[in-house]
């Protein structure tokens, strides 16, 4: 599978959304990431379907909606109504994660289960026929701008080698730019999610270009031409 590049919503200027999400879209990226938090789940408060319902008739990517929120289940609906094209959900806020993840199928959309750093990957194996993706977070979620936690490759590769063709898409989420991208690929990530390295560049596109260039091993520096 070709490697995706899916800017975190999260880092951009939210006084010129518009203009931000435009910027990534002409650089390339595939997908939109919306971190969706309820300041229960994790501790910060984001957004939720009001600012996805003005983002999707601007947007000409797919959104990939992730949510951080301690009760998933109200918000499935909504956002499958509005049109995301992917919905995860985290292991750790799911009783009954194979209803959950059969109720975003259902609804059209591409389900997938998030884990966090400390949660075992061995969590999904029951789940991997209902999945569509996963989504490790290589930092512990509720803010942008963290540190990679290293340990994630390890985890990756073990995903990786347990899901084989039963969860094709590995998403990693957190601390990811052009000094890892590369490691997590060749561990068996398929969509590299970047927030602070995209939105946090001078030029969208050419943090964007830089980041494929590094996941596709064919630059060894940030911002080499």
């Amino acid at each position: 599978m070709t490697v995706r590049i899916a800017p975190s919503l999260l880092s951009a200027d939210f006084s010129r959304l518009g203009s931000e999400v435009a910027e990534v879209e002409q650089a390339g990226a595939d997908m939109l990431h919306l971190d969706i938090m309820d300041g229960h789940f994790v501790p910060n408060l984001t957004f939720g379907p009001p600012v996805v319902r003005c983002l999707v008739p601007c947007c000409r990517i797919p959104l990939d909606a992730h949510l951080m929120v301690s009760d998933p289940q109200p918000l499935i609906e909504d956002l499958a109504r509005l049109g995301v094209a992917r919905l995860a959900v985290h292991v750790e806020a799911c009783t009954h994660l194979h209803r959950t993840l059969a109720r975003i199928r259902q609804l059209g959309v591409k389900a997938g289960a998030a884990l966090n750093p400390a949660t075992s990957v061995e969590l999904v194996r029951e789940a991997l026929p209902w999945l569509d993706f996963a989504l490790i977070m290589s930092v512990n979620p509720g803010f942008g701008g963290q540190e990679f936690i290293s340990e994630s490759l390890a985890k990756i590769r073990r995903l990786r080698g347990m899901a084989g063709d039963l969860c094709p898409d590995i998403s990693v989420d957190g601390g990811v730019g052009c000094d890892n991208a590369r490691a997590l690929v060749e561990a068996g990530a398929t969509t590299l999610i970047a927030g602070s390295s995209v939105f946090g560049a001078p030029e969208r596109h050419q943090a964007v270009a830089a980041l494929r260039r590094a996941a596709n091993g064919t630059q060894n520096q940030q911002g080499a031409p």
